[in-house]
């Protein structure tokens, strides 16, 4: 009985008509290959049944000692993914692994991809145009949170409980005697952002008590938030808690509710779902939810090294812990 031949990067380059090295690229999701070429390639090999090698593959990653981190375009200004970023590197020296970080328009990621043995995704968007070729790169690859996107399944995740950050706060103002409470709602569609849209409509549905939603960047500036502020205590002057979603924005809501005559810790409660050093630093103090983004980047990396060092399988999802720290803000003595 004769084996059945093992169908080779030059098959498939033959049959699609196309060089061994755009096969390779094509394949791997690096190099510039047009969208066209990419599909037809992966269709052909498909159809040839052409695998890859494995062992191969893994003594190539094997040897490049570095993984690839990929941010919010947003990420440079804000405290939360420096700190995050830092946990990542120190973790992944650890390991021997050096961090590359990625271009957050992903210009260059297909060729990044292709030199480094895993790649981490902080907070994807389903609208971020770079993710799919990162989850399609040939690496495994593990995200900070769940990708809400139709991409490949991620090799891993390290998820927090967002919704139920979000309803402890909720919980927090409506026991400080909050009757009329607010949310300045991140935009876009990371699975962060949309879990908290979705949890404040929850809470005010099991409370029937309405949240005041209104959307705010998900990046929003101190600035942004003291203007959307001002606009929700114009329009909605029983409003009596508001909790800010973005990273340090919450400055600008105290500093809004001041020019109203309004006191926070007093007739207006303030709280945030990202907690960070500009917040202890204000007056009032304000309440947050201590998200530990330091130990948060420190845990995707320790992931993705078990998964590249085989002692974790592909699919594993670990749980991130945060906590409430009750302030002035929020009514504390």
């Amino acid at each position: 009985m004769t084996s059945r031949r093992t169908v080779t990067l030059l098959d498939v380059a033959h049959a699609a008509g196309v060089s061994k090295s755009t096969v390779s690229d094509a394949l791997q999701g690096s190099g510039r290959v047009a969208e066209d070429t990419r599909r037809r390639v992966r269709d052909t090999a498909d159809r040839l049944g052409y695998r890859p090698n494995s062992a191969a593959q893994r003594l190539r990653r094997a040897s490049t000692g570095a993984i690839g981190l990929h941010l919010p375009r947003t990420a440079t200004r804000l405290d939360y993914y420096m700190t995050l970023a830092f946990g990542v590197v120190n973790r992944a020296q650890e390991d021997g692994l050096d961090v590359v970080l990625l271009a957050p328009d992903g210009g260059t990621a297909g060729r990044l991809a292709s030199r480094v043995d895993g790649l981490l995704v902080i907070d994807p968007e389903a609208a971020d145009t770079a993710v799919p070729g990162l989850l399609d790169a040939g690496v495994p690859v593990v995200t900070g949170e769940r990708y809400p996107g139709p991409a490949s399944t991620p090799a891993g995740a390290v998820v927090c409980d967002n919704a139920a950050s979000l309803t402890a706060l909720l919980d927090h103002v409506r026991d400080s005697g909050a009757r009329r409470p607010a949310l300045l709602a991140p935009a876009g569609t990371s699975a962060w952002a949309t879990t908290l849209r979705e949890a404040a409509d929850a809470w005010g549905r099991t409370h029937g008590q309405e949240v005041a939603v209104r959307t705010v960047p998900f990046a929003a500036t101190p600035d942004e938030a003291a203007q959307a502020t001002v606009g929700l205590l114009t329009a909605e002057p029983a409003v009596d808690a508001v909790v800010c979603a973005p990273d340090g924005a919450a400055a600008g809501v105290l500093r809004a509710a001041a020019g109203l005559g309004r006191t926070a810790g007093r007739d207006l409660l303030v709280a945030s779902c990202v907690d960070g050093p500009a917040l202890r630093a204000c007056a009032p103090p304000v309440t947050a939810i201590d998200l530990r983004p330091d130990a948060y980047g420190r845990a995707c990396a320790a992931l993705l090294s078990d998964i590249l060092a085989g002692r974790t399988g592909p699919g594993t999802v670990r749980r991130h812990d945060w906590s409430l720290r009750v302030r002035a803000s929020s009514g504390a003595e």
